[in-house]
């Protein structure tokens, strides 16, 4: 199945999660007593009520999607966690070496938002604000020291990212969750895609657009580390919780490393998509 958090177009109440049929959705609060209204609830109730959910949608009151507004595909996840280098083209693009573990660094809540989204940031702290396409995983299952071949039973969903960062800051700071976490840089969505509809996560391809031209075009099959390698490094050290969003990484077409350099600009328009997932994007401002 496919889920959205979506809002009125004037944006004033509470998301509530949607599931997405073609090009109408249905409101999956209103399917029976107790349904959940956020997808953090929806997790949290396992496969029994995802299937509860299914079955009601099924035959449920649709509506028309063009009438919604989006917010982040997840709201209140218990820790995001993002992985750098996981790509061999982006990592030399950047001049980084990929190390023989993962590079794992957390990002902030409050940069979550939504597609179609304005994201917005001081002229005075950057003007190397880069996008990263990346695709977003998000856990079902609970789990510590998770074998690899156990990796995807835990995930309960994909979606799609776009790790905006602050390309000055990244290399004059020795972490790397500040210059990735401004209001508003880590874009999600617009979807949730469930794992049944996602039979192989290194075989999806992923792309970015800057203002009408093509900059990132490659495969998650390029990744140093797969998504179930990713999960098994992760679960060696903490209990992935259900609800985690695990960014994976960005291949090659990075703004900083092109010449000349690309940088997202005062009214940029970025999309960053997914194929069989979704497109994401984000428009920017640059503030005086």
């Amino acid at each position: 199945m496919r889920f959205a958090h979506a809002q009125s177009q004037e944006g004033a109440e509470a998301p509530r999660l949607v599931s997405v049929h073609d090009e109408e959705i249905v409101f999956v609060d209103a399917l029976f007593d107790g349904a959940p209204a956020t997808l953090e609830q929806l997790i949290a109730g396992g496969d029994a009520l995802l299937d509860l959910v299914r079955e009601a949608a099924a035959s449920a009151p649709r509506h028309p999607l063009s009438g919604i507004r989006y917010a982040s595909a997840v709201l209140a996840p218990p820790s995001i966690l993002a992985v750098g280098l996981n790509y061999a083209a982006h990592s030399g693009e950047l001049g980084l070496k990929t190390d023989a573990g993962p590079t794992v660094f957390v990002l902030w809540p409050n940069s979550l938002t939504a597609h179609e989204a304005t994201t917005s940031w001081p002229r005075a702290l950057s003007e190397a604000v880069d996008y990263e396409a990346e695709l977003g995983v998000i856990i079902g299952r609970p789990g510590r020291d998770i074998a690899e071949a156990d990796a995807l039973q835990h995930v309960w969903g994909y979606t799609v990212v776009n790790d905006i960062t602050a390309r000055n800051i990244q290399f004059s700071e020795a972490q790397w969750s500040r210059c990735k976490s401004f209001d508003g840089f880590t874009p999600t969505g617009p979807f949730v895609v469930t794992a049944d509809e996602i039979p192989d996560p290194q075989d999806l391809h992923i792309w970015t657009v800057v203002d009408g031209h093509t900059v990132q075009d490659a495969s998650t099959g390029q990744m140093v580390r797969s998504v179930a390698t990713l999960i098994h490094k992760l679960s060696e050290s903490v209990t992935l919780l259900p609800g985690t969003l695990i960014s994976t990484g960005s291949p090659g077409g990075a703004g900083y490393s092109r010449d000349p350099q690309i940088f997202l600009r005062d009214r940029s328009t970025v999309t960053v998509g997914i194929d069989g997932i979704g497109e994401l994007t984000t428009h920017c401002r640059i503030l005086d």
